[in-house]
């Protein structure tokens, strides 16, 4: 619909209907005719009554219907397509042009029954052709002024109804206006309650805000008005490390600062204002508390530190642990192979402390970003409470007393019992490190059910270990960090900040969870949730034979894949000197060759797992194509847990750095399954 249509059917009450009703343009037109000869003809005859619109079929004639509004159609009957029955049978149908008259134009069927079935499909009136241009010119004028009459009396109604209504709502325009900004001064008030915010309003100098609305009380644990009877009670409380030196004269300052709530603890408080015009030194302000937005992006920040670290982790472990498996592995040959004095022996066993404690940095890093390749077992607790007894009290010192409390009927617990231990160690030391002029460690164990999920703990059963002591206590801002790999409170060369961060490694990796609280001055609580074990035969698959001696089965060969030529060499010599007979390749496809070359010359397949091309686990695929059951090691210094998890259940994973007895154990275990 043009412009002028579109302002002439605005809805009655428009103040400003008048003064367009003034400029209403004229009349159109529409002429259909699938003859432009026609078209240029009844256009010329009829552009002085309207304006005249075009059409060329019945189609194009709908589609103007659907955008205009017409005085008259003048429809031509015969047209290819939709003819003008047809068409006017459509027009009909449309709530907008069902009202519009309809002149047909024909140059034939002038009989009765055709002017009757024009009549039927909605016409008013007929002209035959060839038209006389007098009688065209006065049907359509008088169809063309009808349609004007009826707009004018139309705007005459809008008009009316304009001044009728322009009355009441004067009258009732102020009623409206004072209810609608009580009702806005009620919501605004709402909205400031249920917001973490509150709006203040301070002099020039003033030391302390003087609130005006919003829950202050939440927000900050005081009334508004004891903030008016303390003026240094909202200074005091913010943060020594975020207060400005030029705070002290001058009142606070805004931006972004912690403040001391009543219940103790720290608010992260937005301080937003803007001066008051004409009153120089007069400021509005706005104090939101974004403590929970803090906290999720502290959270997703320490996320994507332990992602990147753990990516780092597990990138270096591969490489890392194949050399120290060659260092441990030489160094156990030369013990084996070589008579050595008393320093020799010396030297050998610091060097193999070394690597061993750099395995063990490897393997907490890969715990701390969850990583590690867990055993996971049935572990009863009370047992690992005589395993650890002993060994703690050394480390313990004659200052620090350690004290078990184990509920009675304590759940079974399903993890790696190694790992168990280790965690147990460093959560004991952490707490006699915190207690320099000693105390008492408690180690507290109980059963917990959980109906709800709790943080990062699913629904369920768990055994909580808490270890609790009587030292200095955690800061609370502090308490959090902790748990951030390489932080450390100790000095320098005393602490390497993976302690409390491989526990909590360890527990998410379990399906639990490492809980912290403390209190300065009070000592400190550690409680880590681990699942409970509800199937008691659960265990480790193929566990290991306990063996003093592993001697070679008579004629055994094995083939040994590893692309490290030193540790290839060093694993060969091991288990040569155990007795089996050897041949190696240096990757999957070099094994592949052989096997095919003669499979049966090979008893057992020990291959690294992480190689180039083809990994080990893809090389046991194949070769167990051709032999099924074939039995096979797989030795890694870091393997991708959802990947490798994907091995045959008969495959056992045998992690780098190893003992020789560990990776005689794993091939005799494989071979008494394979008989």
């Amino acid at each position: 619909m043009s412009a002028g249509l579109s302002e002439f059917s605005a809805a009655p009450g428009r103040a400003d209907a008048p003064s367009q009703a003034a400029a209403a343009p004229r009349p159109r037109v529409l002429v259909v005719d699938d003859d432009p000869r026609n078209l240029l003809a009844l256009s010329e005859v009829l552009q002085d009554i309207a304006e005249i619109v075009t059409a060329s079929s019945g189609t194009e004639a709908l589609r103007f219907l659907l955008k205009e509004q017409f005085a008259v159609i003048l429809l031509d009957v015969l047209m290819p397509g939709i003819d003008g029955y047809e068409t006017a049978k459509l027009v009909r149908m449309r709530e907008q042009s069902r009202d519009t008259p309809i002149i047909f134009l024909t140059a034939i069927n002038k009989e009765d029954a055709h002017l009757l079935r024009g009549y039927d499909s909605g016409a008013v009136d007929f002209v035959f052709k060839p038209f006389d241009p007098t009688i065209l010119r006065s049907k359509v004028q008088i169809f063309v002024s009808l349609f004007e009459k009826t707009r004018e009396i139309e705007r005459n109604a809008e008009r009316e109804q304009v001044l009728l209504h322009e009355a009441l709502r004067a009258q009732a325009e102020k009623l409206r206006t004072d209810q609608a900004l009580r009702e806005a001064e009620e919501r605004q008030a709402l909205l400031l309650r249920s917001l973490p915010l509150a709006v203040y309003q301070i002099e020039a100098d003033a030391g302390a805000p003087s609130f005006i609305a919003g829950d202050v009380e939440r927000l900050t644990g005081f009334t508004a008005e004891a903030f008016t009877e303390d003026c240094r009670l909202w200074l005091g409380r913010i943060h020594p490390d975020d207060r400005r030196p030029e705070e002290e004269g001058e009142g606070f300052k805004p931006g972004e600062y912690r403040w001391l709530h009543r219940d103790g603890a720290y608010r992260v408080f937005v301080d937003q204002r803007v001066p008051v015009s004409g009153r120089e030194g007069t400021f509005v302000g706005t104090l939101r508390d974004i403590t929970e937005q803090r906290r999720l992006q502290d959270q997703l920040l320490q996320s994507q530190k332990l992602d990147a670290i753990g990516k780092l982790t597990g990138g270096i472990a591969h490489d890392f642990n194949n050399l120290l498996a060659s260092v441990l592995s030489g160094i156990g040959l030369l013990e084996r192979r070589g008579e050595h004095d008393e320093r020799s022996l010396k030297v050998l066993a610091m060097m193999r402390h070394a690597a061993q404690q750099g395995a063990h940095l490897v393997n907490r890093m890969l715990t701390f970003s969850r990583r590690q390749n867990l055993q996971p077992e049935v572990i009863r607790i009370e047992e690992v409470a005589q395993a650890l007894d002993g060994l703690l009290a050394p480390v313990l010192g004659g200052l620090v007393t350690l004290h078990w409390e184990l509920e009675a009927a304590l759940w079974p617990a399903f993890v790696d019992g190694g790992e168990l231990e280790l965690a147990l160690m460093n959560l004991v030391i952490n707490a006699r490190d915190a207690m320099p002029t000693g105390g008492t460690v408690t180690i507290t164990g109980v059963n917990r059910h959980l109906a709800a999920a709790k943080g990062d703990l699913k629904p369920g059963d768990y055994v909580v270990l808490s270890v609790a002591d009587t030292g200095t206590g955690i800061p609370p801002e502090l308490l959090e960090r902790v748990l951030e790999p390489f932080f450390t409170t100790k000095d320098a060369g005393k602490g390497t900040g993976l302690g409390l961060s491989s526990v909590l490694g360890f527990a998410q990796q379990s399906g639990g969870t490492l809980l912290t609280s403390s209190t300065v001055g009070s000592g400190t609580v550690m409680e880590v949730w681990l699942p409970r074990c509800i199937d008691h035969t659960q265990g480790v698959a193929g566990a290991a034979v306990s063996e003093p001696e592993l001697a070679a089965p008579a004629g055994q060969t094995i083939l040994l894949v590893d692309d490290a030529v030193g540790l290839r060499d060093l694993t060969q010599m091991h288990l040569s000197d155990a007795g089996y007979s050897v041949t190696c390749a240096a990757s999957g496809t070099e094994a592949l060759e052989l096997i095919r070359a003669g499979a049966e010359r090979f008893d057992i397949i020990v291959t690294d797992y992480a190689m180039p091309s083809m990994s080990g686990l893809d090389l046991i695929t194949a070769a167990r194509a051709q032999r099924p059951q074939w039995p096979a090691v797989i030795i890694s210094g870091y393997a991708d847990l959802e990947d490798v998890s994907r091995r045959p259940s008969d495959v056992p994973l045998l992690a780098k750095p190893f003992t020789r007895t560990a990776l005689l154990q794993a091939v005799r275990n494989v071979a008494a399954l394979a008989r």
